[in-house]
């Protein structure tokens, strides 16, 4: 079986420590938008998962599961991270925005202080299968100006892992893969937010470094993952404590995950359905700028 190891980057003290996992987030069934039904790990109140706050996964063959899409709705305060395995997404905004992503792309919204959008799904060949990330934006950003961008397959940076097809796709942020810098073409998210998607075979190994002040998750979508304290089965979340690297191992079913690290930001967190602030306040105001017509202004 292979056995890939990358090399670990030492800190200044010349040691190096394996991040050990520490909890194990059961997904669970759930439906959004018009009745879109998804597989969901949400840890709003959870300091480990800062700042990601929500995972979103679909996946059915089945378009009544999920054809009637999301339809226009409004978001403050958080930015979404869109990646699609197969199926495809439309998403339209009020600024006028407009795009498609399928197979092996992503697309990121930043809402800031408001943004009315939609996203709506059709199928693919393999069905439907994708995922959104809500990450978290700090409380000085939550208030600018939106944006938003397509990510195309091809602009996804894959690095092989061995000559049997494990590799990497690097959506967002920084990384250290084989001791080299590489990065995703997504390098504006909040809070550092770096998103990749690792593809081990079956008995595969990888070390990758990840900085020491990073929060550090990953979200298992195929086979499973051995953590070293037990195989956690897909549809669930594993975060990781403290260290500067993340021992993944692949049992003999091989494995698909998202890995995830980001920096904490340490701040109250206040949620309401699509607004995320810092305060019941903020999202009473929120609620109020979306039904006088002025969320967007």
């Amino acid at each position: 079986m292979p056995n890939i190891t990358h090399k670990v980057t030492e800190n200044s003290t010349g040691d190096a420590r394996i991040r050990p996992a520490t909890r194990v987030v059961a997904g669970h069934p759930s439906a959004d938008g018009a009745g879109v039904k998804i597989h969901r790990v949400a840890g709003f109140q959870s300091p480990d998962f800062s700042p990601f706050l929500m995972i979103d996964e679909i996946r059915s063959e089945n378009p009544d599961d999920y054809i009637a899409g999301f339809p226009p709705h409004p978001h403050r305060g958080i930015e979404t991270l869109t990646y699609m395995l197969s199926g495809e997404f439309e998403h339209q905004d009020h600024l006028g925005n407009r795009g498609a992503i399928h197979q092996g792309g992503a697309q990121w919204m930043r809402a800031g202080r408001g943004i009315i959008h939609s996203e709506m799904p059709s199928q693919g060949e393999g069905g439907m299968h994708g995922f959104q990330l809500w990450i978290n934006m700090a409380a000085k950003d939550k208030m600018s100006k939106p944006a938003w961008r397509d990510i195309h397959p091809e602009q996804v940076r894959e690095v092989a892992l061995d000559e049997d097809g494990s590799l990497i796709r690097l959506i967002a942020g920084q990384w250290q893969i084989g001791g080299e810098p590489e990065c995703g073409p997504l390098l504006e998210a909040a809070a550092e937010a770096s998103v990749a998607d690792l593809r081990l075979n079956a008995g595969t190994e990888v070390i990758l470094p990840v900085p020491r002040s990073h929060s550090v998750l990953a979200y298992i979508y195929r086979g499973a993952l051995d953590t070293g304290r037990g195989v956690v089965d897909r549809g669930n979340l594993v975060l990781f404590g403290d260290g500067d690297s993340i021992q993944l191992r692949a049992p003999d079913k091989g494995t698909g995950l998202l890995l995830l690290h980001g920096a904490p930001l340490g701040e109250p967190v206040a949620h309401y359905g699509p607004f995320v602030m810092n305060s019941r306040e903020e999202i009473e105001q929120a609620v109020r700028d979306y039904n006088s017509g002025t969320l967007t202004d």
